[in-house]
């Protein structure tokens, strides 16, 4: 996927009620921009880190800017914008780029499922035949190169497990992807320190026959973008 326009850069000086953040601007003036994720941003949020922003150019928006990527450790991209995970899921899907989930000829997003919606159902020859759900993975302890999932107690999370294995005992087949938007990640683990419920419930569904992939995401400072790229180990 492609940015619209240019994204500017800033330093980070705190995100506050989840969708807010104060940034600085390389001239020294501070605003406050939509900040797209819900989730905790371990590591993810440290003031003084640099940032990119997207500019809407909309100015009915409230706060017309908004938070995409993050400088963590002063060396690894990192996306923060969760809604960017589908889009990049999608895009290498349509393009047939995930080697696992070649040979289907239509990708439906968000299709309805018992109690809910999972993220795509692939089609092949007209018939339903897989269910997708993509993860996002930011989360990367200190002095390590193994990211972790999730980075905050999950119950919805770990209800989308159990959705896939009813899918997966119905003769479906049934995958969870992760999609590792962060460039110092090289394995995927999950984090049984934050919520030992979800990495439970990550292991049965595994077992009981949900495929569980891991995809790094490429940064293009230039263009600027992003793409899904090489499959990652997954450690479990």
């Amino acid at each position: 996927m492609q940015y619209p326009s240019p994204l500017q850069q800033a330093l980070l000086i705190r995100r506050y009620k989840r969708f807010l953040a104060d940034v600085e601007l390389p001239d020294r003036q501070v605003i406050t921009v939509h900040c797209p994720n819900t989730g905790s941003m371990l590591r993810c949020a440290e003031p003084g880190s640099r940032v990119w922003l997207l500019d809407s150019h909309n100015p009915k928006r409230k706060y017309r800017h908004s938070w995409e990527w993050v400088e963590v450790d002063q060396q690894h991209l990192a996306c923060i914008n969760t809604q960017r995970a589908n889009q990049l899921v999608a895009e290498a899907l349509q393009e047939d780029r995930i080697a696992e989930l070649r040979g289907y000829q239509q990708v439906e997003k968000e299709p309805k499922v018992e109690d809910g919606r999972l993220d795509f159902l692939l089609h092949a020859n007209g018939e339903a035949s897989a269910y997708v759900e993509v993860k996002n993975v930011t989360l990367l302890p200190e002095h390590t190169s193994v990211g972790q999932f999730p980075d905050a107690v999950t119950e919805r999370g770990r209800k989308h497990l159990l959705r896939l294995q009813q899918l997966c005992n119905e003769g479906h087949r049934a995958v969870l992807l992760f999609c590792v938007a962060h460039q110092g990640i090289n394995t995927v683990t999950v984090a049984d320190d934050i919520d030992s419920a979800y990495g439970a419930a990550l292991r049965e569904v595994m077992a009981a026959g949900v495929e569980v992939l891991a995809y790094q995401v490429a940064f293009d400072q230039q263009v600027p973008g992003m793409s899904l790229q090489q499959r990652l180990p997954l450690v479990v």
